[in-house]
């Protein structure tokens, strides 16, 4: 399956440069950040059936009036939201190859996503959100001086043939978390916290 979003591309032009590292890399966004900070909390705000985006469900071969999954949590670092992310599938999926992804809480998605062999990841696609976007605006609600635009990325994770669908939208906190260039990146012992 290809992505057939006409906002969501493979370029992240025009993106702060200090965020390249952040939106390039492949590996677990929530491992990253927990390298760069003292203190990381996940904070679910919705986990349930919902209706999903036009392009979410044309991804995910769902029909446009059928309820998909969907599970929206805010990432924080040192106590300040940092990336806010979404998630979706079909219910079908979710009651099979995803069933772990069932009562996650304020637990991290990315445990489940990079300790699973069988999880594929699909190319990463980049879009500068604005506030007409509905993840925007569900995202801005967490922040006081919300910017003109947050930078996002979305790829396909796929386990026995059924797709995962993970976007995470960049707060601009993210930036006051230090990622050194050398090769001997210094790694903070982070706690995982859960929050209520």
């Amino acid at each position: 399956m290809t992505f057939s979003m006409h906002d969501w591309k493979r370029s992240t032009l025009g993106a702060d440069t200090r965020l390249l590292p952040w939106l390039h890399n492949r590996g677990s966004l929530t491992q990253r950040i927990m390298q760069h900070c003292e203190r990381f909390a996940v904070r679910n705000v919705r986990d349930g059936k919902a209706r999903i985006a036009l392009d979410e469900s044309t991804v995910l071969d769902i029909a446009p009036q059928q309820l998909a999954w969907s599970r929206e949590v805010f990432l924080h670092a040192n106590d300040q939201p940092v990336v806010f992310a979404h998630s979706a599938c079909s219910i079908r999926s979710l009651g099979s190859a995803w069933h772990s992804l069932r009562n996650l809480g304020n637990r991290p998605l990315g445990a489940v996503l990079f300790s699973h062999p069988e999880v594929r990841r699909m190319p990463l696609h980049y879009n500068a959100l604005h506030a007409e976007h509905q993840l925007y605006r569900r995202a801005a609600c967490a922040l006081f001086d919300p910017p003109d635009r947050l930078w996002a990325r979305r790829s396909l994770f796929y386990l026995h043939g059924e797709a995962l669908l993970v976007t995470e939208v960049f707060l601009p906190a993210i930036l006051k978390l230090r990622i050194e260039e050398s090769g001997s990146r210094k790694k903070v012992s982070a706690k995982l916290s859960i929050s209520t």
